[in-house]
């Protein structure tokens, strides 16, 4: 029994080492067509095979080596100005409080009161950074 089994396990790795210089195991290989399989169609299809192949590596090294390190400069770049406005209207704010600064004619315009809360706010405002005089 044991000089059967080992001389299974040494028949199937010698084929196997005999078949591979006779049979291209590579997924990227071009198919060989012979025969009946020659034809325009299998030729075509082979092509567009190809041609995804290369296109698909380029859209993967695209992705990968221009569009995430620029994902990464660009949140950056808006980190670092959102902190810079919110320090430039820290000082502002320092400067001239909001009640003093002047109210022109053409802000905060209310024909009619809104449905919600006093009616004079609107539905995105922002006590920290709106301000209304309402002694009009």
């Amino acid at each position: 029994m044991f000089p059967q089994r080992a001389f299974l396990r040494v028949s199937q790795r010698y084929t196997g080492q005999l078949r591979s210089p006779l049979q291209r195991r590579f997924a990227s290989h071009e198919p060989d067509l012979h025969g009946l399989q020659d034809n325009a169609f299998n030729r075509e299809r082979a092509a567009v095979k190809a041609h995804a192949t290369a296109t698909s590596d380029l859209w993967r090294k695209l992705s990968l080596y221009v569009a995430i390190p620029a994902l990464i400069l660009s949140s950056i770049n808006a980190y670092n100005l959102w902190t810079e406005h919110w320090e430039h209207w820290e000082h502002e704010v320092h400067d001239q409080p909001m009640e003093e600064r002047p109210e022109y004619s053409y802000q905060n315009i209310r024909l009619k009161n809104y449905p919600w809360g006093n009616g004079d706010k609107t539905a995105f405002w922002n006590d920290k950074v709106n301000y209304h005089k309402t002694d009009k």
